[in-house]
């Protein structure tokens, strides 16, 4: 009888353990995919605003450009020779 108590403590003890080292290993895979899964959440985000910075900084060179075109222009109205 205490033979058998012993094995059966033995054997919960055994599957207790077992069970504990699946969940911690669940834990691991867990974090893991909860990685990957930001890392998919964040590529839509990140294509976004590289776009609009890709915008933003065209309208900004577009600009800068016409302005200096025009600039261009009223130093060479200013600057021409009458004859």
């Amino acid at each position: 009888m205490k033979r058998l108590i012993g094995l059966l403590i033995s054997g919960v003890l055994i599957l207790g353990s077992a069970g504990l080292a699946m969940a911690q290993e669940s834990d691991k895979d867990s974090v893991k995919q909860s990685t990957k899964d930001v890392g998919h959440d964040t590529k839509p985000v990140a294509k976004t605003t590289g776009k609009q910075v890709k915008k933003t900084s065209k309208k900004v060179v577009h600009k800068g450009a016409t302005a200096t075109r025009k600039a261009s222009e009223k130093v060479a109205d200013k600057t021409e020779t009458k004859k």
